[in-house]
């Protein structure tokens, strides 16, 4: 059974960075496509990024767009997420996700939770002054 770990979350002025990880055991990220999402409270869980199993799509919601960036590295079985410029309304816990069968789907597909089939348990992060 895939088992998902994020962690690299934290505390962090606006425009700052961090680096994401999703490390995965109990099978090998080769064969599914990740997604990274995030919740903040009060509000609905949300697709920030996602990256196809084969590795040659990668997608981004528009409000991170050109600020995160998606990438795996299977020879280590784990997937990162960059992040750069965050902004308060970055802050939330932040998902890593995995999925099978989704090749060829609309990129909106990518983004959609109900897709995914194992989840981490979210590393928390927060943009504050």
């Amino acid at each position: 059974q895939l088992q998902l770990v994020e962690s690299g979350g934290g505390l962090v002025h606006p425009g700052g960075s961090l680096r994401l990880s999703c490390a995965a055991s109990g099978s090998t990220l080769d064969y599914y496509a990740i997604g990274w999402f995030r919740q903040a409270p009060g509000k609905e869980r949300e697709g920030v990024s996602s990256i196809s199993q084969s590795g040659t799509r990668t997608i981004y919601a528009d409000s991170v767009k050109g600020r995160f960036t998606v990438s795996r590295d299977n020879a280590k079985n784990t997937v990162y997420l960059q992040l750069h410029n965050l902004k308060p309304e970055d802050t939330a816990i932040y998902y890593c996700a995995a999925g099978i069968g989704l090749s060829g789907l609309p990129n909106d597909h990518l983004l959609d939770a109900r897709r995914f089939d194992f989840w981490g348990k979210g590393t928390p992060v927060t943009v504050s002054s």
